[in-house]
């Protein structure tokens, strides 16, 4: 998820939270006036460009949304997605799950939905219930991209928060849907803190790890915080993996249409046959058009600017978010009875701009 300096979930949201982190880091390099996030995506891009292991093709298959919990997804304790609670069942679960799919499906004309783990899901109690949002997306004929997300406090042993819970949480998750064709495993959301080689040996060691999982089902996070793919493009350990990548408006206070597009291409190198956008967003509840060019307007240019680039390098992208109560970001927002919850758009030109990303649509930028 994407935490702005001034926090999306309001005043009341103090944590110095990871994505907080990234979005402070992001702002001091952005002032710097380069293009260049930390993790030198240009640099990786020139290794990429000798060794690259990126397929042809497209993945313009993936067409989706992140659902997340209102407190963000970096938790200490299970993440609870948005209109769901702890003390609802398997079955309440999967029934309330099932109607925020097929919303994400009838408004929005998704087909992904990307879903947050963490040991504290996985490996408590919650699990049994928590999989009945899995079931009810993937019985929908929805991709589900499951990823792990840490929580708040220091690495207890250097390796993803404490590998004596993360690697009990991925047993539990692989035994459970490795035989599901429509489930997809992202070991590591942003993978901060870690070297490009770092997080490539890291992200090897899961493959092998799990060698009964399809290459072709597994999402290998960009390094640092998903900002440049070109790294992981480039290593053959890695080969035959999707790659997925992050980005945001507001790593620039301001930028150009062209500069977003630059930007972007620039963290993406030769790999956008492998690579899905996972995460991208803006403020979609301020009233904020991306149907008319503004170029006065960072976030409008972004917008604009990313989408196009999508459409155009046929990469398929996953809106973050889709759904979460009270982020400015969220481009569904509950309506209705809780125990039947719908889902409402919050702002139509942005969902115009998601579909015109996926190849739908009509272009909407002259």
């Amino acid at each position: 998820m994407r935490t702005s300096p001034t926090g999306p979930a309001g005043p009341a949201r103090t944590r110095f939270t990871p994505r907080l982190r990234a979005a402070l880091a992001a702002l001091v390099i952005a002032a710097a006036g380069g293009t260049t996030l930390a993790g030198s995506p240009a640099s990786a891009a020139a290794t990429s460009t000798s060794t690259s292991t990126s397929t042809s093709g497209d993945t313009t298959q993936f067409r989706g949304v992140n659902w997340a919990d209102p407190r963000d997804n970096f938790a200490d304790d299970p993440v609870v997605l948005s209109g769901l609670s702890t003390s609802d069942s398997y079955d309440r679960t999967y029934a309330k799950a099932s109607r925020v799919i097929s919303a994400f499906r009838a408004n929005l004309g998704a087909n992904t939905v990307r879903l947050p783990i963490n040991p504290y899901t996985a490996n408590g109690s919650y699990w049994k219930s928590y999989r009945g949002v899995i079931d009810a997306a993937s019985d929908k004929g929805f991709k589900v991209i499951l990823s792990y997300w840490e929580g708040t406090g220091p690495r207890k042993d250097g390796f993803i928060d404490d590998q004596a819970t993360f690697w009990p949480m991925w047993n539990t998750v692989v035994k459970a849907y490795k035989a599901d064709k429509r489930v997809y495993f992202e070991p590591m959301n942003e993978p901060h803190g870690y070297t490009d080689a770092e997080w490539a040996d890291i992200a090897a060691k899961w493959l092998d790890t799990y060698p009964s999982v399809p290459r072709n089902r597994v999402f290998v996070s960009g390094a640092g915080y998903n900002d440049h793919v070109t790294s992981v493009c480039a290593d053959p350990r890695l080969k035959g993996t999707y790659l997925s990548l992050h980005h945001y408006g507001f790593w620039k206070s301001y930028a150009t249409y062209d500069q977003w597009v630059a930007d972007l291409k620039e963290r993406i190198g030769d790999c956008a046959g492998r690579t899905v956008a996972d995460e991208f967003g803006a403020p979609m509840t301020t009233g904020l058009d991306y149907n008319k060019p503004a170029p006065s307007d960072n976030y409008v240019n972004y917008v604009q600017a990313v989408t196009d680039t999508f459409r155009e390098l046929r990469m398929g992208s996953v809106y973050w978010p889709g759904l979460r109560t009270d982020d400015t970001y969220t481009l569904q927002t509950l309506t209705g009875d809780p125990d039947r919850p719908w889902l409402a758009t919050t702002n139509q030109s942005g969902a115009d701009r998601l579909a015109w990303g996926w190849g739908r649509g009509k272009p909407v930028r002259p």
